[in-house]
């Protein structure tokens, strides 16, 4: 028997065009393969999300978010471990659990972080709730307009973050990163008062 590369495992013309789309995509940042790409998967995506249980709009938002993962992670995409498809599906499955896992828990207000007050508050806990209260205040003032803005529609005004996006006229998936990227840098901002 010939050692060498059976017809089953020659990659088919149109796996070579997408590695191409996708090489093209990590070396070069090319919009225009990252578009064809788009067009040739965002469909059969959101077929795959609805058909896993997902409505319409939850489907583009799970796509939207898969895509732009695609378009960032694409220089670790391996085609000696996965096809195209594979990585793609992969990562919108992914996206998918990830965001049932974010629709399961209940959105923040304002009030999940205010504690009632009872008349035995002392001094002490007073001036660390000012302090508290200043740091965040601190940090707030020290995020981007675009991430303070949906962050105070979210919490002060209590917002939905569907509502946010209608509002602000963004995408539903831009306001959750939004929303996660402002947490995370003002948890690292009040990391850094606190030490």
């Amino acid at each position: 028997m010939m050692r060498g590369l059976s017809s089953q495992s020659r990659p088919r013309p149109d796996d070579v065009h997408l590695v191409a789309l996708i090489t093209a995509i990590a070396a070069e940042r090319s919009r225009a393969a990252f578009a064809e790409l788009f067009r040739a998967f965002a469909p059969r995506l959101k077929a795959y999300v609805m058909r896993a249980g997902a409505d319409g709009r939850m489907a583009e938002d799970v796509v939207q978010e898969a895509m732009i993962a695609v378009w960032r992670k694409a220089d670790s995409f391996n085609p000696e471990k996965a096809s195209v498809s594979t990585w793609i599906f992969t990562i919108v499955r992914n996206k998918r659990i990830d965001y049932l896992r974010r629709e399961a828990r209940p959105d923040l207000k304002p009030s999940d972080f205010l504690h009632l007050e009872n008349d035995q508050t002392h001094a002490d806990d007073e001036i660390d709730g000012q302090q508290t209260g200043d740091s965040i205040q601190e940090a707030l003032a020290g995020l981007p307009l675009e991430q303070a803005q949906v962050l105070e529609l979210a919490y002060f005004e209590d917002k939905s973050h569907r509502e946010i996006a209608e509002q602000l006229n963004l995408p539903l998936g831009t306001v959750k990163s939004r929303i996660r990227l402002a947490l995370a840098r003002m948890k690292g901002s009040i990391s850094d008062m606190a030490s």
